[in-house]
């Protein structure tokens, strides 16, 4: 069974995409920008994605230590470590599967960082 968890982009309509999408006990959450973030450095931009990410996460039954995989799209190298000790501080314990790239841009020119995230909640839960 499909869930579509909506977010609060007026974008989702127009490009056809939803915050986060279950079925069954998977969790696959789009491309989430620092939104609100646009003038904080690296890890604070981090931490914004973190924070929206935990509500979207939630309105579909899961929780950071459901998270299996993380994709961290970088607009500049050198944040790369402050980016990984903020991904540490959410996941040092749970370390789910994570990839690391720079980019050549992402959609808001302000934005350092985007991240993706799939959970899988256990079938227990």
């Amino acid at each position: 069974m499909r869930k579509n968890i909506p977010g609060s982009s007026p974008y989702e309509p127009v490009i056809g995409f939803s915050r986060a999408v279950r079925v069954g006990n998977v969790v696959h959450l789009s491309g989430t920008g620092p939104v609100g973030a646009d003038n904080e450095d690296a890890a604070a931009q981090t931490r914004r994605i973190f924070e929206i990410a935990a509500k979207a996460l939630a309105q579909a039954g899961a929780t950071f230590d459901h998270v299996v995989r993380t994709r961290m799209y970088l607009a500049h190298a050198e944040d790369w470590e402050a980016v990984g000790r903020v991904h540490g501080e959410y996941f040092g314990s749970i370390r789910p599967a994570a990839t690391m790239v720079v980019v050549a841009a992402l959609l808001n020119p302000a934005w350092r960082i985007e991240m993706e995230f799939d959970a899988v909640i256990p079938e227990s839960e």
